[in-house]
């Protein structure tokens, strides 16, 4: 795409929702951390139904030490690896609690040296929690950047610096939700929905899906 069309996307999925945020429930920059750790291989949806009684109980991590991994297990089991994942947590936790104070810091190198937390969890946290301009690519965003041709790459690092280069200044913040959200909905995996894409027409997919056919009446 030319820095024009590329700008012109982000304007397109701006207008149509200017304020993007994360669909993961959280209350606080904590839980918004272990919320990201354990959506990893699984859904938001699903995150946060496993969620909603822990963060009423769970507030910070010396809470969730005091749980344990075996209680929290029993909030996370219906999400996948959910072994490990509560060892991950509970052993973040107790780092945060020792190294910084209870609170989760706003660096990224930082971040990823805690268990469980990679270079995607990373930014997502130090985007929404912290107002970075950081770029999560997940499986949507690395589809989307490649089917667009926004920011095409063989790997999840090199859509990463693709976008980190190439995304307009107005849009830096919030590029990572609008992307992750259009993966979702409407650039599906198995059959994106270009009859209804507001960013079609600059798109660089060539067999655009059409509208779906109407069912006959009875």
């Amino acid at each position: 795409m030319t820095r024009a069309d590329i700008f012109e996307f982000y304007r397109c999925l701006a207008e149509l929702n200017p304020s993007p945020e994360t669909e993961l429930d959280y209350g606080n920059v904590y839980q918004l951390l272990v919320a990201v750790v354990l959506s990893a291989q699984a859904t938001d949806v699903g995150v946060n139904k496993a969620t909603r009684r822990l963060f009423q109980e769970v507030k910070t991590p010396q809470e969730m030490v005091a749980l344990g991994e075996e209680g929290l297990k029993q909030h996370i089991k219906t999400i996948g690896l959910f072994n490990a994942k509560a060892k991950n947590v509970i052993a973040l936790s107790e780092i945060l609690i020792r190294d910084h104070g209870g609170e989760v810091p706003a660096d990224r190198d930082t971040l990823v040296e805690l268990p469980g937390v990679g270079r995607k969890t990373a930014n997502v946290v130090m985007n929404c929690a912290f107002g970075a301009e950081t770029f999560a690519v997940d499986t949507h965003i690395f589809r989307v950047g490649n089917r667009t041709g926004l920011a095409p790459g063989k790997t999840v690092l090199a859509v990463e610096k693709k976008l980190e280069k190439d995304t307009p200044a107005p849009f830096r913040v919030g590029a990572h939700h609008w992307l992750i959200l259009h993966g979702r909905y409407i650039c599906k995996a198995r059959t994106p929905e270009c009859w209804r894409c507001p960013v079609a027409d600059l798109c660089r997919y060539k067999p655009k899906t059409p509208p779906p056919k109407a069912k006959r009446a009875a």
